[in-house]
This record gives structure tokens, sequence and C-alpha cells, in this order.
């Protein structure tokens, strides 16, 4: 199983990004997707997550800014990012449930200035 994803960048302060996550080679239904966050020197931490039938979960600091989605059919996950603030400023890792494993993508960088 891969996950590619797409759609990090450089954008000023209250702009907007979409992130995409595209998963490939599994044989079996995806369960559970969703996005974590990274800043050097830090921990990865949570930012959404979204299970099959379409319900989504948000970390406090992105509820309300942040939307989750996905769509089955093309087995990719989305984050679409409105009102980003620098402390935004990471690299975001996607993942995939298959089979009760989790699966990674490589990482796509935000970067949101001042």
């Amino acid at each position: 199983v891969q996950l590619q994803a797409f759609g990090g960048g450089l954008v000023q302060a209250g702009g907007s990004l979409r992130l995409s996550c595209a998963v490939s080679g599994s044989t079996f239904s995806i369960n559970g997707m969703g996005w974590y966050h990274q800043v050097p020197g830090k921990q990865r931490e949570w930012v959404a997550d979204i299970t099959s039938d379409g319900s989504a979960n948000y970390a406090d600091s992105v509820k309300g800014r942040f939307t989750i989605s996905r769509d089955n059919a093309k087995n990719t996950v989305y984050l679409q990012m409105n009102s980003l603030k620098p402390e935004d400023t990471a690299v975001y890792y996607c993942y995939a449930v298959v089979t009760a494993k989790h699966y990674w993508g490589q990482g796509t960088q935000v970067t949101v200035s001042s």
C-alpha cells in the first residue's frame, strides 16, 4: 500500500491550501484516513481523521478552519485548510488504515508566513 500526498506549499497567513493524498496498491477496503503534522524537534501531532462513512474529527487547534473529506471511489483523502496561521507551519503526513494497519504518506511541507 502506498500513499502519495500533494498540495503543500508557501502561503501567507489567512490564506488557504488544499492537501490531497491518494492511496494505491490495496486490494482491501480502506477504513480510517487522516492527517498528522510535525514540526522539527517535536512529536507528530494528530490533525484530523475521517471514517469510511464520512464521520470526521478535528484537533481543537484546527476546528472551524480545516475540513477533511474523502472520495472512496478515488481512494483519496483531502484536507482543506483555511485561515492558515504561522503556527500551522509543519510537514503534513496522511495515513490510511487497511486491515487494521496504518500506512503513511511521505509528507508535504506547509509553510505559512506572517
